[in-house]
């Protein structure tokens, strides 16, 4: 009996820690959202929406519309990568 209350433990354990993990990793609705409309006219849309979810997760904002505006988010606007080239599409 005692094995089963552990056995039922762990696997309880396992199971709400992986959709933890999995909704962590997703990002947030927020950015998730504006970082689609963001890069909806990119010409790489896998690498656009990978940085414009970084740079949103760090920054709580993403500049309107599909292209500049970036004084809407000077936090956006000002990353810059390991090239000092902008980070955030």
């Amino acid at each position: 009996m005692k094995r089963l209350v552990i056995l039922t433990f762990i696997l309880l354990f396992t199971l709400f820690s992986s959709s933890f993990l999995q909704t962590t990793i997703a990002g947030s609705a927020f950015c998730d959202s504006k970082c689609k409309v963001r890069c909806s006219k990119a010409g790489v849309q896998d690498r656009c929406l990978k940085y414009c979810g970084i740079c949103c997760a760090k920054c709580n904002c993403v500049p309107s519309g599909t292209y500049g505006n970036k004084d809407e988010c000077p936090c956006y606007r000002d990353m810059v990568s390991s090239k000092n080239k902008p980070k955030c599409p």
